[in-house]
């Protein structure tokens, strides 16, 4: 039998960088590299990567109960999404896949994995970015997290929070263990809510903390600087037998290379060439654990600058502009050399090689649509035609340079536009998007009703609808064209209306509280005379409708505890079963009698009323 031993962390609502938080020392590569599910330019990934056992892969989306689909975002995809939220994959990247599943109608497995290769003896990090798409209301997702088929940590209803929620837990191998079968179940039944995204499933080893010192390095200058010493500190109880790997980058970080023979807890930097150095180390529980991506984690990286002696730069630069170089300006084609210092005290030898090009003169043409609604950040602006430029071209909205020209998930407000061509030829501009009118929803000031009241609601829109839904904390009463309500209500209530806009969609909601006073509205006489003068020859009990919805029983009593009259079930101020003074067909003496009442409430309450009434003839 396969043991475990369990760490189980939950964090709600944590961003991607904080999966450190399930390890308290340090984490290894991922051993899912495609746990992100990749990037295409493609919406829906056409390919079914077989992950989901059970569950068919839908290429048109949205994916129907018991389907799931690979993509880089939600938007626009119609049918009963429309109730979902629309969002992208859980990265920078706008390319990037995640899995949206749409849960079956039985609870099952909708993601699967083994792994092998592992270390035994050694600690792991499971964890995924789940992601309720229903934006409230609704069944809410529920997670289990199993190894071997056994539930290890269950996540519980994925809140209706609108973010990536991170889920995970950690877990040691057993001895001699080198493989486990990872899988998500859906422990909610689908048709009705329990629609989610997945993304960022990650599988790393964890260790000891680890980093490089010192923490600062002196400022080294090329030809002149003095070698130093690289320090492997590992703080940490999670290995036995540490052992390490050096590593360096030659192209800043893409790419890494064992550096032979560097094993030991220290490597002497000599490379006094001009240029930026990255190292790393590996740490492994000994030396086969060193070797293994599955079972080793990685060091902090520090990065060594050493200044070059000398600089050549080349550039070239739009006319009427000029090139600042230590405390002089060039704006003429040619070749200048100056001396100057470093910030870090170098003293180098800087070459500018400058050709000035004529004023190109570029022009653009944009366009915005501005955002729906309040509240709302959709619009857009787009750069339609820029012309006479050379490209590339940089950017700048408010003296921010964007990574792309086009943007979009904009607020209303004022936009200023830079744009520069591969010259520093520039064009300025300044466009609007408008901030839209908010959308009202009105439905008054809260009330005070008595029991059995009814009221009419009315409510007040700023704008054309084409959705209406009234409800309370518990029900939904209306959901089709009700602009108005009539309700009776039998407790206290919040009353809330949620309306869509027919022009673009907004959606706004409005509350108000309807405060139901507890008044009994019964009444008992005290007295009645059966004298067939047709006024008041009978004991009637009267009440309000609805405030009274039944007499549940009716009894009078003799003096002496006899029962001369009674009668059940039956509506107020029904003279059929009222009491006319009579017991087996006789009139009855005057007198004082006795009566019991049970009355039923249009709130569920029973009242039971006792009294005297007089027989007067």
């Amino acid at each position: 039998m396969k043991k475990y031993f369990f760490t189980l962390l939950l964090s709600l609502g944590m961003t991607a960088t904080s999966l450190a938080q399930l390890c308290d020392g340090q984490l290894g590569e991922n051993i899912f590299p495609d746990g992100d599910f990749g990037s295409g330019e493609a919406t829906i990934l056409l390919s079914n990567p077989q992950i989901a056992p059970g569950y068919g892969y839908a290429t048109s989306p949205p994916p129907f109960d018991g389907n799931y689909t690979i993509a880089n975002n939600t938007t626009g995809w119609g049918n009963f999404a429309e109730n979902w939220l629309n969002i992208g994959d859980n990265s920078d990247d706008p390319n990037g896949y995640m899995m949206v599943v749409n849960a079956s109608y039985e609870p099952g497995l909708f993601y699967r994995r083994e792994v092998e290769g592992l270390c035994e003896n050694t600690l792991y990090v499971f964890s995924a970015d789940v992601h309720n798409l229903i934006a409230e209301g609704s069944t809410k997702p529920n997670v289990s997290f199993l190894l071997d088929g056994e539930i290890v940590f269950e996540t519980g209803d994925v809140p209706t929070n609108q973010i990536w929620n991170t889920y995970g837990f950690s877990f040691t191998t057993g001895v001699d263990q080198t493989s486990v079968v990872l899988a998500l179940q859906n422990n909610a039944p689908g048709g009705s809510g329990n629609d989610l995204a997945l993304d960022n499933i990650s599988f790393r080893p964890c260790g000891p903390r680890a980093r490089i010192l010192p923490e600062e390095v002196s400022n080294i200058c090329e030809g002149d600087g003095t070698p130093i010493d690289l320090f492997a500190e590992i703080s940490g109880q999670q290995f036995d037998n540490p052992e390490i790997q050096w590593q360096e980058s030659l192209d800043e970080g893409q790419t890494w290379n064992d550096i032979p023979g560097e094993t030991g807890l220290t490597y002497p930097f000599f490379n006094l060439t001009g240029g930026y150095y990255y190292y790393r180390f590996f740490v492994g529980d000994g030396t086969t654990n060193v070797n293994s991506p599955f079972c080793r984690i990685t060091s902090d990286v520090k990065i060594i600058y050493v200044a070059p002696k000398f600089y050549t730069i080349i550039d070239t630069l739009c006319a009427g502009l000029s090139f600042s170089l230590g405390e002089n300006f060039f704006n003429e084609t040619g070749v200048y050399t100056d001396s100057l210092f470093t910030s870090f005290g170098c003293d180098s030898i800087v070459t500018l090689d400058l050709t000035m090009v004529p004023n190109t003169n570029v022009q653009g043409q944009l366009s915005g649509t501005d955002p729906g609604c309040v509240g709302e950040d959709n619009g857009t602006i787009l750069i339609d035609t820029l012309i006479n430029g050379a490209e590339p071209y940089r950017v700048f909205i408010n003296d921010v340079l964007q990574t792309e020209q086009d943007q979009f998930d904009l607020a209303g407000g004022t936009y200023n536009y830079h744009i520069e061509d591969r010259f520093d030829c520039y064009f300025d501009t300044t466009i609007n998007l408008l901030i839209p009118e908010p959308f009202i929803v009105d439905i008054g000031e809260d009330l005070f009703i008595d029991l059995g009241d009814s009221i009419d609601i009315e409510a007040f829109f700023s704008e054309p609808v084409d959705s209406i839904v009234w409800e309370t904390l518990n029900a939904v009463l209306c959901e089709a064209e009700c602009e108005n309500l009539i309700l009776t209500p039998e407790n206290s209530l919040d009353l809330i209306i949620t309306a869509r806009t027919a022009r673009v969609g907004c959606i706004s909601m409005d509350e108000l509280n309807i405060n139901v006073r507890d008044v009994r509205k019964i009444y008992i006489p005290n007295a009645f005379s059966p004298n067939d003068d047709g006024v008041n020859d009978l004991f009637t009990i009267f009440g309000k409708t609805p405030n009274v919805q039944q007499i549940n029983s009716f009894s009078v009593y003799s003096r002496w505890g006899e029962l001369v009259y009674t009668a059940e079930n039956f509506l107020p101020n029904d003279t059929s079963n009222s009491w006319d003074g009579t017991f087996k067909g006789k009139s009855l003496a005057d007198g004082v009698y006795v009566y019991m009442v049970e009355v039923l409430f249009l709130d569920g309450e029973i009242g039971l009323y006792k009294g005297d009434v007089s027989l007067i003839k």
